[in-house]
Parts: structure tokens; sequence; C-alpha cells
């Protein structure tokens, strides 16, 4: 009888996706709260069209922006850490192998290969160092572009993102009818986003894309009512 051969599946969230994600939950949300709020508020669609550009254009610098810092913090932060072991291996080497040691060890390799595994791995800094970063510290080396990358991958998604929600109001006289096809296509993006951001984080997809989806909601409904409310 033929084995059956098992394919194991599992999702390696890339930075990519990452970055998407980041970007394009915030811009279908808050523009689409703008738009909701200001609808309940104004009589003019031009006057919405114009303020959510402006958030547009602002959320995605902010949102780029906040995305380099956290690329360059890490890539800062590794090149901190990967001194610091450096200084250690030329400095304290003994105590560097010991620790190399107690990896194995808790790996369950015997006295022997310890040492064995240990004196090769001393014949070359640039290795051990590198061992030492990825065992001991839990750090991977970050790509050196990942800073620009994902501030334009950030700042790109939350402009597409939040192009949805403003794009009826180009085409409707009134605010109210821009807001009900901007809701009904925003949700309707919401939930697929959500749909698919599940999908690859390994959650339930529909739980996933509804909730993505509720939350959108509730944050325009909000906004509106409470423009509603004030201004009257």
């Amino acid at each position: 009888m033929k084995e059956k051969v098992h394919t194991e599946q599992h999702f390696h969230s890339s930075e990519l996706v990452t970055d998407i994600v980041i970007g394009m939950s915030d811009g279908l949300t808050v523009p689409f709260a703008l738009a909701a709020g200001l609808s309940g508020a104004v009589h003019d669609t031009h006057v919405i069209v114009i303020a959510g550009l402006a958030e547009v254009v602002a959320g995605s610098i902010a949102m780029g922006l906040g995305g380099y810092l956290a690329g360059k913090t890490e890539i800062d932060h590794y090149n901190a850490e990967q001194k610091r072991e450096e200084w250690e291996v030329d400095n304290l080497p003994e105590r560097e192998k010991e620790e190399v040691r107690v990896i194995f060890a808790g790996m369950g390799l015997s006295d022997e290969t310890q040492h064995q595994i240990v004196d090769e791995m001393a014949k070359d800094k640039a290795k051990w160092v590198e061992f030492m970063m990825r065992y001991e510290l839990g750090l991977e080396k970050p790509d050196a572009k990942r800073a620009r990358n994902s501030a334009l991958n950030i700042g790109l998604s939350y402009v597409v993102g939040g192009l949805v929600p403003l794009s009826p109001y180009f085409f409707t006289s009134t605010p109210i009818d821009g807001l009900k096809w901007s809701a009904i296509i925003t949700v309707v993006c919401l939930f697929i986003f959500g749909f698919f951001k599940a999908k690859f984080t390994g959650q339930n997809k529909l739980e996933g894309a509804f909730r993505v989806m509720l939350i959108g909601s509730v944050a325009a409904a909000a906004a509106f009512f409470i423009a509603r409310l004030f201004n009257h």
C-alpha cells in the first residue's frame, strides 16, 4: 500500500505583506471615518474630497515615516548588538564559548560534540558572531533597504486604501449620496481585505473578514452620528 505523502503548509509572513496590511488597514478605515463624519456635517462634496485627499496625503506620509523609523530602529539595534558581540568574542572568548556550549547542551548534544563544534566555530569570528546573534539574542540580520522599502510600501498602501472610500464623492452631487456608495464599496473592500489578511496570518478567514469590516463600519458610523449631533 502506497503511503500518502503529507505536505505541511505554513505561511511565512513576508515583510511586504506585513507593510501592506499596516498601510491598508488604516488607509481603508481612517479616510472612511473622516468622509463619513464630514458627510454628516457639510453639504458640499467638494469639501469632503479636498479634506479627504489632504488626509490621505498626510496619513500616507505619517504612516510611511513610522515604517521608516521602525525599520531604521531595527537596523540600528542589530548593528549595536553585533558590535557588542564582536567585542565580547575578542575580549571574553572563553565566556562566549561557554555560552555556545550551553546552547548546544540545550539541543541535547554531548559534551564532546559541544567542544568540537565550539572549537571549529571559534576559528571563524564572523560565523561565531552571527551564531551568537541568531541563537543567543534571537536576532536575524535585517535588510539594509528595509527602512526605505517599508516606508514606500506602507505609504503607497495607505494611499490605495484611502482612495477607496473617497472615490464615490468624485461622482456624486451630495455628501449623503457619496456616503451611501462609499459605505457599500468600502465595506465590501474591508471584508475582502479582512478575508485575505486572516488567510495570510492563519486565522479563521470569515471571522477575520467580519472583524475588519465591523471595525471600519463602527468607526465610520460613530464619526457620522457625532458630526450630525454637533452640527445640529
